[in-house]
C-alpha cells in the first residue's frame, strides 16, 4: 500500500473529512460519475487517487516524482504531442463546429477514457481481494490481489484484459492474443488462488463504490488489509 500507483487503498483514520457526506445513494452516483468522465484528467494532471508525493505528482511534468531522470525525454515528447493535438483540435473545431468535434472527437475519447478508469477500478477495488503493507507484500501476492471478470462481447473489443487480467499481472509481457490461453493454463496452476466474478458490471460498480471505501487491518495478520465501508 506504500507504492502502489492509482487506487491506491487508505485507512480510516487518512479519508478525507468530507468522505461521510458521500457515503449514501447520492453521494455514491456522483463519485461515480465524476471517476467515469473526468477521473482520468484528475489522475494525469494532479495524481488523484494515486499514491502520495512529498509535492504534485502530474503526469504532465517533467519533473515529477514519478519519473525517473531517464524519463524527462519522453514526458516533454509526450507534453509537445498533447500541445500539437491541442493545436489541431482547434483548428478542426473552427472548421467543422464544436458540436461535430464533440460528437467525433470528444464523445469516443470520454467513453474510452472512463472504460480504462472502470476497468482499473473493478479489477482493484474489491471486497473480497485482500491488500498488503511493505512487512507482508510480495510480487506474487500483489500481482495476484485482482480478479478476471466478464464484459460480454466487450472482452474482445478490450482485447479480452478484462477477462484475463490475473495472467496480464502475473505475465504482463504476453501480448492479448495469448492472453486466453495463458488464463487457461494458469487457472489449473492456481486453483483458488485465482479469482474471478461474475457480478454483471453495473452491480459490481455500484457494489464496490459502496464497500470499498477504506482499509483495515486484518484481525490475525497485521500486515494484510481488507476493504470496509462503515464510517
Amino acid at each position: 500500500m506504500e507504492h502502489d500507483e492509482n487506487f491506491v487503498p487508505k485507512p480510516k483514520s487518512k479519508l478525507p473529512k468530507y468522505s461521510k457526506y458521500f457515503n449514501n445513494p447520492v453521494g455514491r452516483a456522483i463519485r461515480l460519475t465524476i471517476s467515469l468522465t473526468v477521473g482520468m484528467y484528475l489522475y494525469l494532471a494532479f495524481n488523484l487517487a494515486g499514491r502520495k508525493h512529498d509535492r504534485l505528482a502530474s503526469h504532465y511534468d517533467p519533473y515529477s516524482p514519478l519519473f525517473t531522470d531517464r524519463e524527462r525525454l519522453q514526458i516533454y515528447l509526450s507534453d509537445a504531442g498533447l500541445f500539437a493535438t491541442t493545436c489541431l483540435l482547434f483548428k478542426v473545431a473552427a472548421a467543422k463546429g464544436l458540436t461535430w468535434l464533440i460528437c467525433v472527437y470528444g464523445v469516443p475519447v470520454l467513453f474510452a477514457n472512463g472504460m480504462i478508469v472502470l476497468i482499473t477500478f473493478l479489477h482493484h477495488c474489491h471486497p473480497d481481494l485482500p491488500h498488503y503493507d511493505s512487512s507482508e507484500w510480495d510480487w506474487l501476492k500483489g500481482a495476484l490481489s485482482t480478479v478476471d471478470r466478464d464484459y460480454g462481447i466487450l472482452n474482445k473489443v478490450f482485447h479480452n484484459i478484462t477477462d484475463t487480467h490475473v495472467a496480464h499481472h502475473l505475465f504482463n509481457s504476453i501480448p492479448h492474443y495469448h492472453a486466453m490461453e495463458a488464463t487457461k493454463a494458469i487457472k489449473t496452476v492456481l486453483g483458488d488462488y485465482y479469482q474471478f466474478d461474475d457480478t454483471s458490471i453495473i452491480k459490481a460498480m455500484w457494489r464496490s463504490t459502496t464497500e470499498c471505501l477504506y482499509v483495515e487491518q486484518d484481525e490475525t495478520n497485521k500486515g494484510v488489509y481488507w476493504y470496509r465501508n462503515k464510517l
